[in-house]
């Protein structure tokens, strides 16, 4: 059997991806180096793609010309294979909720230490977050051509939108999300499970934006009596990451030093 036979059998299997040490527990090759040829000859004519070091996806006809799979087709078993928890974040988490009017160039993965490469393959690129542990009851799970992923649920989607701000293309951009994503947040059954894991200042620039960016006024007040059910006192900390702190513009309720001027874009 070659292995383009045998990759052609898994793929009518439902077997969507696979590892160079499936290959090689085939005993079709005694040459290592016949073998990398023939994975760089079938990564060449498009029959498969490197998506991580000794990992590869079967491309299905439909991305062909594209050339690249999109990394929901494929994340699940890559994580599977790296023996890793993750789940989708950020913008790719907000587009699978519907939230997202224009679609990420990167494919954001929040998942546990150590850290890893970035992985790029032509036109998708896995951009890597981490946390020493995921908060896996704020977790929800998608459907995808090939299974199932795992994805941040609303609120903590929003949560990690604030937090990486600058990642997200700034807090534009974000409030825009969260104008849509705002539909599917429900503050009293969502935060409890996030307590331990989000900081107190990405709370309160959350707050400040949907109570005076998107005019949510009634989830930003079920929002400010979850944060206070957390010991301690608020600190005053910059609405943006990414300016200069101006402490001489303040909003009190929120404790947030205003440096900078948010505009959401017209969806």
């Amino acid at each position: 059997m070659t292995l383009q036979k045998w990759i052609k059998d898994r793929a009518i299997h439902g077997f969507s991806t696979f590892s160079i040490e499936d290959v090689r527990k085939t005993g079709m090759y005694s040459s290592e180096q016949i073998l990398q040829n023939e994975l760089y000859r079938l990564c060449s004519n498009k029959t498969i793609a490197s998506v991580y070091r000794g990992f590869y996806v079967i491309i299905p006809v439909q991305y062909v010309l594209r050339g690249s799979v999109p990394a929901t087709y494929y994340i699940d078993q890559l994580m599977a294979y790296l023996n890793k928890p993750y789940y989708v974040c950020m913008l790719n988490a907000a587009e699978l909720l519907g939230a997202a009017h224009q679609r990420p160039q990167q494919f954001s993965v929040m998942t546990t230490f150590p850290k890893r490469r970035v992985v790029s393959t032509r036109n998708v690129t896995i951009d890597w977050f981490y946390r020493d542990e995921l908060p896996e009851d704020a977790l929800i799970t998608k459907n995808t051509e090939t299974g199932t992923i795992r994805i941040s649920n609303p609120l903590l989607t929003a949560a990690d939108l604030v937090r990486y701000q600058q990642h997200a293309g700034g807090l534009s951009r974000v409030a825009t999300v969260l104008e849509e994503l705002s539909e599917q947040i429900d503050i009293k059954s969502q935060f409890g499970p996030l307590s331990a894991f989000i900081k107190k200042v990405t709370w309160q620039r959350l707050g400040y934006i949907l109570e005076h960016i998107i005019e949510e006024k009634e989830m930003a007040d079920a929002l400010y009596d979850q944060i206070h059910t957390i010991p301690g006192t608020l600190m005053y900390m910059p609405l943006s990451t990414s300016a200069e702190d101006n402490p001489s513009n303040r909003d009190s309720r929120w404790k947030i030093n205003i440096n900078i001027q948010i505009e959401t874009d017209d969806i």
